[in-house]
């Protein structure tokens, strides 16, 4: 059992909801930020290797967030890794990607170097996250109706951020094996055409899905301030899509939380009041 869990990514999607899990059942969760402002908050930074030693004082397992400006992701990772692995007597839970195999690239990297440098590690491999639709497509939701991908018909099994967090939990508290890869799915695989038509039901105004070709939609995160390489890789994610790749479900989520995974509807209901902000 996890006494004290360093949260990196601390206040981002999952780790906010990864930490409040943590607290629940009575652990000290340690939220990783480069700019801390509360007791329960560390400064951290992955490229600053001066607040690692800190970050790891009396840490029993860890949670593990990529930094989310890059793609070489384990050569900005392994210097706060190998102190990890030899610093940290619990797990070492990795947030990756359905999309990332081991020894791939970006966090495929990562969860490859735990594979050969400790037996205590999980990896999380959740699909494309409900959150996505109230964070980055948000204001082309709110502005234009529409939702921009590369994904053509292709289907996507979307998550839940907090059933993300939930599984990341139990794997921190060790009710789950260590040393696997685990891919965490929602319910049901959807196309961006079909959350589309969800979301006008849901808010009562219309949303459509715009498709792009994987060039423009490159060139749309670039305009956005994306690095050019980063925001290649992430097109390319959509053009995968678009050939089945994440055209699947798991029932990770239930098998390792005991609870069903939240449905894309349910969320879009909750979420109600931001996706009409408009005026709606």
């Amino acid at each position: 059992m996890a006494d004290r869990v360093l949260v990196t990514g601390g206040t981002g999607k999952t780790g906010r909801l990864v930490a409040d899990g943590l607290v629940w059942r009575g652990i000290d969760a340690r939220s990783a930020t480069r700019r801390p402002f509360s007791a329960d908050q560390v400064r951290f930074d992955w490229a600053d290797d001066t607040t690692h030693d800190a970050a790891l004082d009396g840490v029993s397992s860890v949670y593990l967030v990529a930094p989310t400006d890059r793609i070489d992701h384990l050569a900005a990772m392994r210097p706060f890794l190998e102190r990890a692995v030899a610093r940290v007597p619990g797990r070492l839970v990795l947030l990756s990607a359905s999309s990332l195999d081991r020894n791939g690239p970006m966090m495929g990297e990562v969860h490859g170097w735990l594979d050969a440098h400790t037996s205590r590690w999980t990896v999380l491999r959740p699909s494309w996250f409900m959150q996505n639709l109230t964070t980055q497509h948000l204001p082309s939701i709110l502005e234009d109706g529409c939702i921009y991908s590369a994904t053509a018909d292709g289907r996507v099994p979307f998550i839940d951020a907090a059933d993300i967090a939930a599984v990341a939990v139990a794997a921190l508290c060790d009710l789950v094996p260590p040393s696997g890869d685990h891919v965490l799915t929602g319910p049901e695989a959807m196309s961006y055409d079909e959350v589309a038509s969800a979301i006008t039901e849901v808010i009562g105004r219309p949303v459509r899905h715009c498709r792009l070709t994987t060039r423009e939609l490159a060139a749309r995160y670039t305009a956005f301030g994306l690095p050019e390489d980063y925001a290649t890789t992430l097109a390319l994610m959509d053009e995968t899509i678009a050939t089945g790749a994440e055209d699947r479900t798991t029932g990770e989520v239930e098998r390792m939380t005991g609870r069903p995974a939240t449905t894309l509807a349910s969320f879009l209901t909750g979420q109600r009041a931001v996706l009409g902000s408009a005026g709606f």
